[in-house]
């Protein structure tokens, strides 16, 4: 099944839905703790347990219904299991906070490699999806590169000192509305550099 023939709800519920269900169970468990085989564990470590499987299964099912997903998708499942597992074999929720970080760091590594060597690596996995002239990627992936590496040192100045419940709204909504608004305010660089499809 191709994305044209889905209906539009199921890819966002399955790129979106575990982030949102880790929210609310975090909500409905916070601040309680469970005794699971003589160990503690509060509320927050159950849950990511229970996201790890929850985003394997969702990336999985897309996998299954589009026939393709995207390397940061990959990335995602790949580290969200390694970093989430770490935090419920050892019991510490640093290992899941510090996930977004490397994600980015890893990411804005990537595209600045490109750069240096004169390449725009993101016009290689958008350019079917965003036509645009190479000028206008090299800029766009410039922008990005500070995006991904902001984002990282964000969320290492959120998790480190401020509340977990600061941290869970922030990875939540927060690094949403960063990207979402990072988005909007390149409507000017495509209008400029963009091409029609047909070209």
């Amino acid at each position: 099944m191709s994305n044209d023939t889905l209906p539009k709800w199921v890819k966002p519920l399955l790129e979106f839905g575990p982030v949102l269900a880790f929210f609310v169970a975090y909500l409905a468990m916070k601040g309680t703790s469970y005794k699971l085989d003589g160990s503690e564990y509060d509320g927050f470590i159950l849950v990511t347990a229970l996201f790890v499987p929850l985003l394997l299964v969702s990336t999985a099912i897309l996998w299954k219904l589009t026939g393709k997903i995207s390397p940061m998708q990959i990335m995602t499942a790949v580290l969200v299991t390694v970093f989430g597992g770490l935090t419920v074999w050892l019991n510490d929720d640093r290992f899941i906070k510090m996930k977004p970080t490397l994600i980015y760091l890893i990411f804005a590594g990537i595209l600045g490699f490109g750069l240096l060597r004169g390449q725009s690596y993101l016009r290689l996995v958008m350019q079917d999806a965003l036509p645009m002239q190479v000028e206008g990627w090299m800029i766009l992936t410039r922008r990005f590169t500070a995006v991904f590496f902001g984002l990282a040192v964000l969320n290492e100045v959120i998790w480190r000192f401020f509340s977990t419940d600061t941290w869970v709204y922030f990875k939540t909504f927060g690094l949403t509305a960063v990207l979402f608004g990072f988005f909007m305010t390149q409507a000017p660089l495509l209008a400029k550099y963009g091409l029609e499809k047909d070209d």
